[in-house]
């Protein structure tokens, strides 16, 4: 047994199953877990995916949305056991891999078309 097949077979128990396919464009709610005191609470994060990275176990997506007036964005594992849940709310039209553009709109600009042809 090589090295590469016991590093999948320990991330293969890690991975997530029930994730939705993501494209950069769309607009998703990402159910975070939070630990506050003794509790624990899943807190939503809602925005639009403006770039895709890694694969496998390392695969993470940055999402951005405005929050009073102001830009901001996360970087979501999207294996990890912080992310409780992710959920596609309506499908982008955008002809790029990184949206890093939208950081310099501002207001109605930073809209993206919606796209039909894709299922949620």
């Amino acid at each position: 047994m090589g090295a590469q097949e016991i590093i999948r077979s320990i991330e293969a128990e890690y991975t997530k199953s029930d994730l939705p396919t993501i494209y950069v464009g769309d607009t998703v709610k990402v159910g975070v877990r939070i630990q506050e005191g003794g509790k624990e609470r899943v807190q939503p994060y809602e925005g639009v995916v403006i770039a895709n990275s890694g694969g496998g176990i390392n695969e993470s997506i940055t999402v951005r949305r405005i929050f009073q007036g102001v830009g901001v964005e996360r970087v979501f594992l999207l294996h990890s056991p912080a992310v409780a849940s992710v959920q596609v709310l309506r499908r982008g039209r955008v002809r790029r891999a990184k949206l890093y553009y939208l950081r310099d709109r501002v207001g109605k600009a930073t809209r993206v078309k919606q796209r039909f042809d894709r299922s949620i």
